[in-house]
C-alpha cells in the first residue's frame, strides 16, 4: 500500500526534471537578411546590447545558427513567430 505514494512521488520528480529543461529560440542564416538587419533584431526584439546582437548575428551568420532566447515553450513560440515577423528564419526546440 505505501508504494503507491513513492511512485507517484517518482513520476512528479521525473516530470519536474521534464519542465526544468528550457526550451530555445533558434535563429538560422538565410541568403535574405543583411548582418545588420539581424543586429538590429535581436537589439529590438530581445534588448540585447550591441555587442551582443553582433555576436549572436555573427554565431547566425557564421554557424550558420544561434540561440537567442531560452525559456518556456510557449515562450519560445512567442519569440519564434517574433522572428518570422521580422522576416527571419527562426525555429525553437527543447533545449538538450
Amino acid at each position: 500500500m505505501d508504494s503507491a505514494p513513492a511512485e507517484a512521488e517518482e513520476r512528479v520528480e521525473a516530470l519536474d526534471g521534464e519542465v526544468a529543461k528550457p526550451w530555445v529560440t533558434i535563429v538560422w542564416n538565410d541568403p535574405v537578411n543583411l548582418m545588420s538587419y539581424v543586429t538590429y533584431v535581436f537589439q529590438t526584439y530581445f534588448g540585447h546590447s550591441k555587442e551582443k546582437a553582433e555576436k549572436l548575428m555573427r554565431d547566425v551568420h557564421e554557424a550558420g545558427r544561434a540561440v537567442v532566447s531560452s525559456g518556456t515553450r510557449e515562450e519560445m513560440e512567442r519569440d519564434t513567430e517574433a522572428m518570422h515577423g521580422y522576416g527571419l528564419w527562426a525555429t525553437f526546440a527543447k533545449d538538450n
